[in-house]
């Protein structure tokens, strides 16, 4: 009798631990989707996302026009109903992304929208499911950071391209030691963001040779080179049209709310360069702490920590892109035994959509909170991972986690 009342207290001990865990994560996906489902049904939500901008690009490309005219992309996005107060945008991905967006070329905007939306959600998904199986199938709610993560969230909610990004780094993941060619085919998807890349991406290359991982980087160039084919052949000109569209766009002058942006226009606002300085001094790092690992790099448990440290000094770097460190996090996430540390990642997910809230009464609100988000993940993992015994132990769950799992899921080459 006695053991079953224990067994019974200690149920309702973890149903009342997991509880506001569980409830935070409930009301920021619920906030996100009511958003969403106003969007979906209204008769302006499509045009006033940054989705419009990929919709127009589209237009214009599947008609062999070109997808970065100002004026014709400007009379594309107003006459589906972009708002006069509101500025046209430009698709800034390298013209390689261009074959992605083809099919909205065929579609109304409306129905354009939901294609893309579902294909965004289908990435999110996709991408949490893998890393809930990399990690060994955890019996826990824990998943549920990663489907109500604010920033990919809000990168649905716009439209943007940032979470086509996900899947391919957690293949990557799942593939580079079994499936080379394979997983350097997904990360070419990195190539859509390069520059929240750029300490990850040094480390790659050092990675590739050390461990003479050609055939990952034959999979980048093949992925890559079939999309420029596909993109030369509906249109010659893209990249000189790119680059002209680059150069009026002056994204160097706008104000990004992040911290190398900060930097700069607190230092001095003309100087560029010091917008890079922070990401320069970032992949100076990263090869200092790759090369004394080099010989037992881990991609599941070192580059976890590339990838935050990427999107703290990347050059410029919206709240949407920040869906990118998911990985990361998750790899705390599903393996940390702290409680206290899951309900302040989901309360500091939760103020990001409080921030997205804000903003619409006041359009600030979010940019202020972008200064310092991406620094706020980093310093959550970095207090997941000082716990004790996390290096050791970690580093052999991951190990075992993986080679179970990749022979489940691959069979051997």
């Amino acid at each position: 009798m006695k053991s079953g009342e224990t067994l019974t207290k200690n149920k309702l001990f973890r149903t009342a631990a997991v509880l506001p865990f569980v409830t935070v994560c409930g009301l920021g996906f619920g906030f996100t989707v009511g958003i969403l489902c106003v969007v979906l049904l209204s008769s302006w939500g499509p045009a006033t996302r940054d989705y419009i901008f990929y919709w127009a690009t589209a237009q214009q490309f599947v008609h062999h026009a070109n997808p970065y005219d100002a004026t014709a992309i400007a009379g594309l996005e107003r006459s589906a109903g972009l708002p006069a107060a509101e500025k046209v945008g430009f698709m800034r991905n390298p013209p390689w992304a261009l074959p992605l967006i083809y099919l909205l070329g065929f579609l109304s905007p409306r129905a354009g929208w939901i294609l893309w939306f579902l294909l965004l959600l289908a990435c999110l998904a996709a991408s949490v499911y893998l890393l809930w199986i990399l990690y060994g199938r955890p019996r826990n709610e824990r998943y549920m950071l990663g489907l109500s993560f604010a920033p990919a969230l809000v990168c649905i909610l716009y439209g943007q391209t940032s979470l086509l990004v996900l899947p391919g780094l957690v293949l990557f993941l799942r593939l580079h030691r079994t499936r080379p060619f394979l997983a350097g085919a997904a990360l070419s998807l990195c190539s859509l963001k390069p520059h929240l890349f750029l300490p990850f991406g040094v480390v790659l290359l050092a990675w590739v040779f050390v461990s003479r991982s050609y055939k990952l980087v034959a999979g980048v160039v093949a992925a890559i080179t079939a999309a420029c084919a596909i993109t030369y052949l509906i249109d010659p000109l893209a990249w000189a049209q790119y680059a002209q569209m680059a150069r009026a766009s002056r994204i160097e002058s706008e104000w990004i709310p992040c911290p190398s942006s900060l930097l700069r226009f607190w230092i001095s606002p003309p100087s560029v360069w010091l917008q890079f300085l922070p990401a320069l001094l970032g992949c100076v790092w990263a090869l200092v702490y790759f090369w004394p690992r080099r010989r037992n790099w881990d991609w599941l448990r070192n580059g976890a920590l590339l990838l935050l440290v990427s999107l703290a000094v990347a050059p410029y770097a919206w709240i949407y892109d920040q869906g990118m460190v998911l990985p990361a996090l998750m790899s705390a996430v599903f393996l940390t035994r702290s409680r206290n540390l899951l309900i302040a990642l989901a309360f500091l997910s939760a103020l990001v959509e409080v921030a997205l809230f804000l903003s619409l009464r006041y359009p600030q609100a979010l940019n202020l909170w972008m200064i310092w988000v991406a620094l706020g993940w980093l310093l959550w993992y970095l207090a997941a991972t000082s716990q004790a015994g996390w290096p050791q132990s970690v580093s052999k769950i991951c190990q075992k986690l993986y080679y179970r799992q990749t022979r489940r899921w691959i069979s051997p080459p």
